[in-house]
C-alpha cells in the first residue's frame, strides 16, 4: 500500500503538486476569460453565481493552494499537496460508493495522451466488481470549435474510457486521441445513452468538459483539474461537481500510476 507520506513525496517529485508547470500567467488568463463567461473556459458549466477574477483567485487559492495575492502575476503556480491528497481521498470515497451499489459509470478524458491509463485502471477495477462501464455513442461524430475553426472528431473508447480522435484509421502506436476541453463529447454520449433507453451513469469520472458537462446536466461527476481550469472548481463550489482533485494534468502518463494505486486501495478496489 502506498502511504500518505509516500504519495505526498511522489506528488512533489513528479511535480503533480508543489511547484507545477502551469504558469501564473496561464491561470490568470483563464480566470479573466471565465469571469467574462467565455465558453472556451466555462467548458460546460453555467455558473449560478457571479465570479470576478478576484473571486476566482480566492477560490483557487482555497481549493488548490495557488497564491491568493492578485499582485502575483508571473512565475509557476503552486498546488498544495495536502489539498491533492485530501481530494484524492474524497475521490476514492465516491468510487467506493458507486462500486458498492454496482452502479453504471461513464469515464472520459480530454487528456488521452496523459490520463487514459489512470482512468482505464479505474474502469477495470469498477468493472471487476460488477459496475457497468458504459460506452454510448461509440464512433459518433462530434463537431468541436477549436482555435483552428470547427473540427469534426469521432467519439471513441479504449478500455472503457471515452475520448475524441480525428477521423481516419488509428494505427497501432499512434497517440490515443485529441486534447479537448469541450463538453460536447459527454453531452453526445449521455444523449445517446438516453435515446437507447439507458442505462444512464450514476457517476461520471474524468476531466475538463466531461466533468463540467455531466455535472451541469445533473449527473454526479468527479475528476481531476489543473490550476488553469477554474470551471471544475467553480462547479464544485456551486454543488454541480462532487469532487475535484487539484494537480498538474499534463505530466508523463506513468507519473499517475501511484495515484491510481492509492485511490483504488482507499476505495477497496485493489485487484
Amino acid at each position: 500500500m502506498l502511504t500518505v507520506g509516500a504519495l505526498r513525496a511522489h506528488l512533489l517529485a513528479a511535480r503533480l503538486a508543489g511547484v507545477v508547470a502551469t504558469s501564473r500567467e496561464e491561470s490568470l488568463r483563464s480566470y479573466r476569460l471565465f469571469a467574462a463567461r467565455d465558453p472556451r473556459v466555462l467548458i460546460g458549466i453555467d455558473p449560478e453565481w457571479s465570479w470576478g477574477q478576484r473571486d476566482l483567485i480566492g477560490l483557487m487559492a482555497d481549493k488548490c493552494g495557488v497564491s491568493a495575492d492578485p499582485r502575483c502575476v508571473s512565475g509557476h503556480d503552486v498546488i498544495d499537496p495536502e489539498r491533492t491528497v485530501a481530494a484524492l481521498d474524497a475521490f476514492a470515497e465516491r468510487l467506493a460508493a458507486v462500486a458498492q451499489r454496482r452502479a453504471p459509470v461513464l469515464l472520459g478524458t480530454g487528456h488521452p495522451h496523459r490520463l487514459l491509463g489512470f482512468y482505464a485502471a479505474l474502469a477495470d477495477a469498477l468493472s471487476a466488481v460488477g459496475c457497468a462501464v458504459l460506452t454510448p455513442a461509440q464512433g459518433r461524430c462530434v463537431d468541436i470549435t477549436t482555435r483552428f475553426g470547427l473540427r469534426t472528431y469521432n467519439l471513441d473508447y479504449v478500455r472503457g474510457v471515452a475520448f475524441v480522435r480525428e477521423p481516419g484509421p488509428s494505427g497501432s502506436g499512434c497517440e490515443p486521441g485529441a486534447h479537448t476541453h469541450s463538453p460536447l463529447p459527454v453531452r453526445t454520449a449521455l444523449a445517446a445513452a438516453a435515446e437507447a433507453g439507458g442505462p444512464l451513469p450514476e457517476l461520471v469520472i474524468g476531466d475538463h468538459g466531461w466533468v463540467c458537462g455531466a455535472g451541469q446536466l445533473g449527473f454526479e461527476a468527479i475528476g481531476l483539474a489543473d490550476t488553469d481550469d477554474p470551471a471544475l472548481f467553480v462547479g464544485e463550489a456551486e454543488g454541480v461537481v462532487s469532487v475535484v482533485v487539484p494537480l498538474d494534468d499534463a505530466v508523463r502518463s506513468d507519473y499517475y500510476r501511484p495515484l491510481t494505486r492509492y485511490v483504488l486501495n482507499r476505495a477497496c478496489l485493489s485487484q
